[in-house]
C-alpha cells in the first residue's frame, strides 16, 4: 500500500495560482471538420459554434466564452452546412469588471484572417 499524499511535509497548503494575473490573448487552430462529423446538414453551424465555445473553455479555463460576431459571420459565411475544415481564432483571457460577476474572468473568441490555417501552431499574442 502506498501512502496518501494529503498534504506536503512542510505542513502548509499548496500555493494557488491567481487567476487575476492570468489575462493572455493565445491564437489557435481549431480542427471543425472533426468536431461537426457524423452532425445532421441542419445542424453543423450551430453545433459549429458550441464547438467552438466548449473548445475555448477547455483551453483557457473559463466557462464564461464570449463570441465575436465577425467569428459567427465566418462559421455561417457558407450556409448552414458550409462550415470551415479549420477555423484560425484569437481566445482572449480578460478581465470581468462588471458588477456582481460569478467569475473574475472572461473568454472573448475572436476569428483571424489566415489563407491557410493548415499547420499553423498555437502561438501567445500581445494584445493591444
Amino acid at each position: 500500500m502506498a501512502p496518501k499524499a494529503s498534504k506536503p511535509a512542510s505542513g502548509k497548503t499548496p500555493a494557488k495560482r491567481s487567476a487575476i494575473a492570468d489575462v493572455v490573448a493565445r491564437e489557435y487552430t481549431i480542427h471543425l471538420h472533426k468536431r461537426v462529423h457524423g452532425v445532421a446538414f441542419k445542424k453543423r453551424a450551430p453545433r459549429a459554434i458550441k464547438e467552438i465555445k466548449a473548445f475555448a473553455h477547455k483551453s483557457m479555463g473559463t466557462s464564461d466564452v464570449r463570441l465575436d460576431p465577425q467569428l459567427n459571420k465566418k462559421v455561417w459565411e457558407s450556409g448552414i452546412k458550409g462550415v470551415p475544415y479549420r477555423l484560425r481564432v484569437r481566445i482572449s483571457r480578460k478581465r470581468n469588471d462588471e458588477e456582481g460577476a460569478k467569475e473574475k474572468l472572461y473568454s472573448y473568441v475572436q476569428a483571424v484572417n489566415v489563407k491557410n490555417p493548415k499547420g499553423l501552431q498555437t502561438a501567445v499574442v500581445e494584445d493591444a
